[in-house]
């Protein structure tokens, strides 16, 4: 189910890691946590690749800024209980945090200039990658 647009901030919990679906298209993921004094946990998932070059520099311990959909799943354990998973399908990251020093800008998603790349919902449609797809 896919809620809504979201911006949040929080720092990589659980370094990227990149997949490809059976169409052999690249799927990048990492795990953020928007929480300040607890874990509050958020699966990041990056399909487009001009994002590719922002995901790879991103590193464990890093403060990130992420725009896109956020989207909730619901999923059944092994033991049946059913517990939801709370994902952003990234439009937009910008590295805000460790690696980048009080005078030099903020790493983001175009590196020719400070804007963040942004695109429009109706310029990449999820027909190109179905949910039963994503290998995670």
């Amino acid at each position: 189910m896919s809620l809504a647009k979201a911006v949040v901030t929080g720092s990589v919990f659980r370094a990227p890691e990149k997949r490809f679906t059976q169409n052999n298209v690249p799927v990048s993921s990492f795990v953020l946590n928007i929480g300040e004094k607890e874990e509050m946990l958020l699966r990041v998932i990056v399909k487009r690749q001009a994002l590719d070059e922002v995901v790879s520099e991103v590193s464990q311990g890093d403060r990130v800024l992420v725009e896109g959909r956020l989207q909730i799943t619901a999923v059944k354990s092994d033991n049946g209980s059913e517990r939801r998973i709370f994902e952003i399908d990234a439009n937009s990251i910008e590295l805000i945090g460790a690696g980048v020093s009080a005078g030099s800008p903020a790493k983001s998603a175009s590196s020719n200039n400070n804007d963040m790349v942004k695109f429009d919902q109706d310029a990449f449609s999820n027909e190109l990658i179905s949910e039963e797809e994503i290998p995670f």
